[in-house]
């Protein structure tokens, strides 16, 4: 992570001062997205685990672009009170939504896709394998709390809270 970059640029996209509901935030991503020549140098694939940058921080949005390749996931987790938008910049992420019917909602997510995800949503991001993906995330009010999820042995849906800077990874792999 590095401090924040060209700040004033993504700032001059805000739709208004204050708080942004989900959907402004996913257009919010999405113009961002739709402008590599400003991000493009902070492009950095690890293939041992995501890559982020922060690209603007105050005090109602962050926003972060992300690297993903193979084998990278989230693992099921919250935003505690922050709303998202997700852009696709490059390749493709798959989005799940945690259900209590069956398995998840799954919902593959490729080039100049967005979603939108509420506050209280618990979902999941990994890459599907193929070329990386790089993604823009932003959230408001700015992430500072997360929960991270794990079933138990016996069933139970567990949560564990994690800080808003933590590299979420699934809570246990099977």
């Amino acid at each position: 992570m590095s401090a924040p970059v060209a700040a004033s640029w993504i700032a001059d996209l805000l739709p208004r001062a204050g708080v942004l509901d989900p959907v402004e935030l996913e257009r919010l991503a999405r113009a961002i997205a739709a402008r590599p020549e400003r991000w493009g140098d902070l492009v950095r694939h690890d293939p041992e685990r995501r890559t982020y940058e922060l690209l603007h921080d105050d005090a109602d949005v962050t926003v972060w672009l992300i690297c993903w390749g193979p084998g990278h996931d989230t693992g099921f987790h919250d935003h505690e009170h922050s709303g998202a938008g997700v852009a696709i910049a490059e390749g493709a992420v798959v989005d799940e939504r945690l259900t209590a019917f069956g398995g998840p909602i799954a919902r593959r997510l490729a080039d100049g896709g967005s979603t939108t995800i509420d506050p209280a949503e618990i979902h999941r991001v990994h890459h599907p394998g193929g070329a990386p993906a790089v993604t823009v995330h932003a959230y408001s009010p700015p992430l500072d709390r997360m929960g991270a999820y794990e079933v138990a042995d016996d069933g139970r849906l567990l949560r564990h809270p994690r800080s808003g800077e933590a590299d979420l990874a699934p809570v246990r792999e099977d």
